[in-house]
């Protein structure tokens, strides 16, 4: 059985070997089914990009948490 093509999200390369490959997320899309997201092992980082809306989400619910316990 052969094992499916997995690509780097960070350099766009096939992962030949699977023992390289990671598993970083799963992408939704609009129009139809989502897609697994892979990376080689020395990419990870690259590929697990935050989206800078999130962060800057998280950090307000954070700060709003912290400032409302003090009340």
């Amino acid at each position: 059985m052969s094992c499916p093509l997995r690509m780097c999200q960070a350099c766009g390369e096939p992962v030949a070997d699977p023992d390289d490959a990671v598993y970083v997320g799963y992408q939704h899309t609009n129009s139809g089914p989502g897609r697994e997201v892979w990376a080689h092992r020395d990419h990870v980082a690259e590929a697990a990009r935050l989206d800078p809306d999130h962060v800057r989400l998280l950090a307000r619910i954070l700060l709003l948490r912290a400032f409302e316990a003090d009340l």
